[in-house]
């Protein structure tokens, strides 16, 4: 009879053992390019999607962050795409005073690392259609989908080589935020709950490039029709309005998501 181990990690389905581990395996993407496009928004109408604790920060500031990653350790060096969409937010708890990245939805094309930052890190992640970026006369793009309907558009143009100060600056900014989210479980048969609370999941970038340049994005407006399980968020999206948009990024690097002391954790 299969019994469970105190001190082992488990995912389901949990009956045919632990979490596999491999020597090979660590928390490193060694290939990852990404497009970041940053925009303010209204605080109010932020505030909406922000549980307490959280509350907007000092700028209601939207940041899209697509990444095709690939060389990824842990899933024996292959690789995936994703849209992440982050709000800058300050969380104000009992215990813990951060300031940071809230991550509102991050679309996948993958299960994998879908059910695992689900679970075990609190990621409010979701599935999509993300074909890699492409590159036309300089120019930038990438975009989701479901059901064969858009979720979103967007690009970068006119890039040049971000300037030392520039980088420095990113450096700096990074250093002080911390990426978080709110891991929620519902109960059996999707009434109740059985975990709500918010997490903290650190990360360590390294960039071998770093461009700037101008951003573009269109949120699409879908119907349940269009898209049964998602089309409430791609219009939460769409219905927040840009107001001014900020300096793009297109960046080449690597990612470190296993981080051995400073591990994702619940926070008060």
């Amino acid at each position: 009879m299969f019994e469970f181990e105190k001190k082992a990690s488990y995912v389901m389905p949990a009956h045919f053992g632990p979490r596999p581990m491999n020597p090979k395996a660590s928390g490193w993407y060694r290939d990852v390019t990404s497009m970041v496009l940053s925009y303010r928004t209204d605080r109010d109408a932020l505030a909406k999607y922000l549980p307490a604790p959280f509350e907007v920060g000092e700028e209601a500031i939207i940041s899209v962050f697509y990444a095709r990653n690939r060389q990824v350790d842990w899933l024996a060096g292959h690789g995936y795409n994703m849209i992440a969409v982050n709000a800058s937010v300050v969380f104000n708890g009992e215990k813990d005073q951060l300031k940071g990245q809230y991550t509102l939805v991050m679309w996948e094309n993958l299960a994998d690392p879908i059910l695992t930052g689900r679970e075990l890190q609190g990621i409010p992640k979701v599935y999509a259609d993300i074909p890699d970026h492409s590159v036309i006369a300089g120019d930038w793009s990438a975009s989701a989908s479901h059901f064969g309907h858009k979720i979103v558009d967007m690009s970068v143009s006119n890039l040049r080589d971000a300037t030392e100060e520039e980088i420095k600056a990113g450096e700096d900014e990074q250093a002080e935020d911390v990426p978080m989210a709110w891991r929620y479980l519902p109960g059996v048969s999707g009434f109740g709950r059985t975990t709500s609370e918010p997490t903290v999941y650190p990360s360590q970038n390294e960039f071998t490039s770093i461009r700037v340049g101008e951003g573009s994005i269109n949120w699409h407006e879908l119907t349940w029709e269009q898209n049964p399980t998602q089309f409430h968020i791609a219009n939460a999206l769409a219905g927040l309005p840009i107001l001014e948009q900020k300096p793009a990024l297109v960046t080449e690097g690597s990612t470190n998501l296993i981080l051995f002391d400073q591990l994702p954790r619940a926070i008060s």
